[in-house]
């Protein structure tokens, strides 16, 4: 089931960072450093009185010019507002209400999205409150005090904003069609993939509502089974803003895979693999998703025999916390080996819903102990006293140990790596959970 979205919009300097990361506290999985890949704060999963959902820390909108300053400033909000569920717009109670609050404010009113107006900065309310006051003169609802730095006040604006998150879609439980999102930077053929898909194959289109996000759904029909395409297309580069556009581009991106089982990683053949590539990818990985990496526009380049070979080591060398993907190379253009596509989303959805018997990843764990010792520190050496698996989806394992922090990174990918080499499991992240024996019940 999806996560609802809230994005945090305003002006730079509002304090939207800060609100950010007091929201997810220690909740924030895209801040751990992961070998081969840089990436952002810009997203994270928490919750509040059980509802989970997902922030978004989006650049600041104010645009550098009064000339361009309705233009840009629309460019970037329209683009939060058709993909969160929810904006929080921040304002500074310090600088009080400006001419760039009252025109967001204008846009935000007329879009018909849930609108939370926080004012931040409000150290003391007693001192404060006449000046939050001030902002009701934008129109979209009662002012929230904050102090997104001394976390006065985050209690009551979580409360609110649960109250206006839509409500969990049970028909995504019983919809059981494969989700696959497409997604990557601009202009790398997202949709001359989706088109190539239901254009040449004459198959079945229809569209998906229930939807408020900036993504189209379609449905494809091949041998008999249904799959849902989400494609994130459609973010292009304006006015060469980079750095505010890439983080509406990750909002995006978020919400996509959020819905999706699978998510296809297109990588432009004729750029090679990016760090942008590897800030997409990453969303993916952290959450657990399949994932399948199409470099498309591969009849647009230069080969020999070994730009493939030369193509993947350079893939997976940026890529590394994927070294579990497929590699696939295709052309939307000229639909080559487009239908190995279809093959790679049937394996990976199969792997993500793989599940392992007890007793055989017991096997494989105690060979892989008896072949590789397990790491000592001061004397102590780790035991490892059982695994099982939890769940699916990713696969989800559980490996009772006798000190928790004994288990070395090496050491968990080289048990992973064993259970892979026994099973497969290509395409899809495992989760691996380490507990003390004393931890389970």
């Amino acid at each position: 089931m999806s996560k609802p979205i809230v994005a945090i919009v305003g002006r730079p300097n509002v304090g939207k960072s800060t609100l950010f990361n007091s929201m997810a506290g220690e909740r924030i999985s895209i801040v751990k450093d992961t070998p081969g890949i840089t990436r952002d704060r810009i997203y994270a999963d928490t919750e509040w009185l059980d509802r989970s959902f997902t922030i978004i820390d989006t650049g600041g909108i104010e645009p550098e010019s009064g000339d361009i300053l309705l233009s840009r400033m629309r460019e970037q909000a329209e683009i939060a507002i058709s993909t969160a569920d929810v904006i929080i717009f921040l304002v500074d109670v310090r600088q009080g209400l400006v001419d760039s609050d009252s025109k967001v404010a204008d846009m935000l009113r007329r879009s018909g999205k849930k609108v939370m107006l926080v004012v931040n900065k409000v150290d003391s309310f007693e001192k404060f409150m006449p000046d939050v006051y001030e902002f009701y003169s934008l129109g979209i609802g009662d002012p929230i005090p904050v102090s997104a730095k001394a976390k006065l006040g985050l209690g009551d604006m979580l409360d609110q904003l649960i109250a206006l998150l839509p409500e969990n879609e049970e028909e995504n439980i019983e919809d059981e069609r494969p989700r696959i999102a497409i997604v990557g930077k601009p202009n790398v053929g997202k949709s001359s993939i989706i088109n190539r898909l239901l254009g040449e194959e004459r198959l079945i289109v229809s569209d998906i509502a229930g939807t408020t996000r900036d993504a189209v759904d379609a449905v494809v029909t091949r041998n008999g089974r249904e799959y849902v395409f989400i494609d994130t297309a459609g973010l292009r580069r304006k006015n060469k803003i980079k750095e505010e556009l890439e983080h509406y581009m990750i909002l995006r991106t978020v919400s996509a895979v959020e819905r999706s089982e699978v998510v296809i990683i297109v990588i432009d053949a004729t750029e090679g693999v990016t760090e942008q590539d590897a800030k997409i990818a990453g969303i993916a990985h952290d959450r657990g998703k399949g994932i399948i990496i199409a470099v498309n526009k591969w009849d647009a380049i230069e080969k020999d025999d070994k730009t493939i070979y030369r193509f993947t080591e350079k893939v997976k060398q940026t890529l590394s916390f994927l070294s579990y993907a497929e590699v696939i190379y295709i052309s939307a253009k000229s639909g080559k080996r487009m239908d190995k596509l279809f093959d790679s989303i049937d394996a990976v959805i199969e792997n993500c819903a793989l599940r392992v018997g007890t007793g055989v990843l017991n096997e494989i764990m105690t060979e892989a102990v008896a072949l590789q010792q397990p790491p000592a520190d001061k004397g102590k050496r780790l035991r490892l006293y059982y695994i099982t698996q939890v769940s699916v989806k990713p696969p989800t394992f559980v490996i009772f140990v006798n000190d928790r922090e004994l288990m070395h990174f090496s050491y968990q990918r080289y048990i992973e790596n064993r259970i892979r080499e026994a099973f497969g499991f290509a395409g899809t992240p495992l989760r691996f959970l380490i507990r003390e024996r004393n931890q389970e019940k």
